[in-house]
């Protein structure tokens, strides 16, 4: 494996980010609109209600365009040299991770509540959340917030970092996030009870996309929920990710709420609340921007400590 693949990823990652916080991805736009069609057009050529097209078209939508990805990675490193595939690296991570593709959510619920106007803010969090939430005392606003954001921010950023981590080892970054980015998209899409298109979707479909994601975000969530142990009050957060994996193992999400539960002492969803927590309270929002960024900063740190050490080895 070529020398310069580790500090490539680094580099392509510090970009990528400073990038999407200068000049955010508008939340309509070519790539992300090419990304519905082609789900969509996949879903209606393959899926005929039996068990192995479930089978076949998670592999066609994820596994093609992720090779596509990796291949063009590959072509620029060995014609053009690694500056071109740098730029490429970035171009993929500018497109499938990101705070602003969900903080804009977080800011308008925020603002709305530091200025009292509770109604704003509940209008923003069901348009968010999808759902009806007009009952919801202020408090309860709060913990539907901080778990939106918290599962978001995992995601849009960790869970995608995590797989391109992972297999820019193997010099297939650009590969593993777009696994992680379309995977996650396609289990959505499909689980969603009515689409705009309203585009059939088979059980089957729905079945094998719900555990190809449970697989694919096991471990990410779990290095997640380490980042948050780790920048926040780490012995109350293994304690509560150990009562929720004792409740319920299977439970991805819960790992990383239990996790931030226990980071920064509050109390959060059904199942994954911190038992010593507080109720949620204007001041946890601001600790749950903090926890993020940390965890950022961290994640940062780590990946130049590692591309150091493969450097100088």
């Amino acid at each position: 494996m070529p020398r310069y693949d580790y500090p490539m990823s680094f580099i392509s990652i510090m970009f990528a980010l400073l990038l999407e916080q200068a000049r955010p991805l508008a939340q309509l736009n070519p790539v992300h609109n090419a990304n519905r069609g082609w789900v969509r057009w996949v879903v209606i050529s393959f899926d005929a209600g039996k068990k192995h097209h479930g089978w076949l078209v998670w592999c066609v939508t994820v596994l093609v365009p992720a090779v596509l990805a990796c291949a063009i990675h590959w072509a620029l490193l060995e014609t053009l040299g690694w500056i071109a595939a740098i730029l490429w690296n970035v171009a993929v991570l500018y497109v499938t991770l990101g705070f602003r593709q969900f903080s804009h959510h977080f800011t308008q619920i925020r603002d709305a509540l530091y200025a009292g106007d509770e109604a704003l803010a509940r209008q923003k969090l069901a348009q968010w959340m999808r759902m009806d939430v007009s009952e919801l005392p202020r408090s309860e606003i709060v913990r539907h917030v901080i778990e939106y954001s918290v599962l978001s921010a995992h995601r849009h950023v960790f869970g995608v970092l995590a797989w391109y981590s992972l297999l820019a080892a193997l010099g297939l970054g650009p590969a593993g996030a777009v696994i992680y980015r379309i995977s996650e998209y396609l289990s959505r899409w499909v689980s969603r009870p009515m689409r705009v298109d309203s585009t059939p979707v088979s059980d089957s479909l729905k079945a094998f996309c719900a555990k190809a994601w449970h697989g694919i975000d096991w471990f990410p969530v779990r290095i997640t929920a380490v980042g948050f142990a780790f920048v926040g009050s780490f012995e109350d957060a293994i304690e509560s990710w150990r009562r929720h994996d004792a409740r319920a193992p299977d439970d991805n999400d819960g790992v990383v709420l239990a996790a931030t539960a226990g980071a920064v002492n509050v109390r959060l969803g059904s199942g994954v609340d911190h038992a010593s927590g507080e109720v949620p309270q204007m001041t946890h929002l601001r600790s749950v921007v903090g926890l993020v960024w940390r965890t950022v900063v961290m994640w940062m740190v780590v990946l130049l400590l590692l591309t150091l050490a493969r450097l100088l080895g």
